[in-house]
């Protein structure tokens, strides 16, 4: 049985910033039945382009084209909405950052949809990972990294 694969804005934006382990994030994306992420997950991937272009390593013209492939590919992903109240209590019980919450919400909330072994969780922030394993996630590996 195919599974629904949920990526938080550190796993997609491997999708449109080659990095370590983008390779595997595409793997599994292809493997799944559907990747999903947060809406919030779009601001994130867009501020992190930004980012690259404010500190010289990412080309005005490559952020323009980036931008215009993450908007044509929006519309690809199950967009999950905020679920804020269990977001909250998930920030205060793994001491979690706002938005790395909302994904773990997200994702408890697609997982729930979906049964218990329909929905992996892609992550690469050791603490919201930490946090995922915690709330019974099922989590994806990186080909050499362990999560610690």
């Amino acid at each position: 049985m195919k599974m629904i694969l949920y990526l938080d804005a550190s796993s997609l934006a491997k999708v449109y910033i080659d990095e370590a382990h983008s390779d595997d994030v595409q793997t599994w994306i292809t493997a799944a039945e559907a990747a999903a992420t947060s809406r919030v997950t779009y601001p994130e991937i867009a501020s992190a382009l930004a980012r690259r272009r404010a500190d010289g390593t990412l080309a005005t013209h490559d952020l323009r084209l980036l931008l215009d492939d993450l908007e044509r590919s929006w519309g690809d992903y199950l967009v999950v909405d905020l679920a804020e109240r269990l977001a909250a209590e998930l920030a205060v019980r793994h001491a979690l950052r706002g938005f790395d919450a909302v994904h773990l919400a997200a994702a408890i909330t697609l997982r729930d949809a979906a049964g218990a072994g329909g929905l992996a969780f892609s992550s690469f922030d050791r603490r919201l990972v930490r946090a995922a394993v915690a709330e019974g996630l099922i989590v994806l590996e990186a080909s050499g990294r362990r999560e610690g």
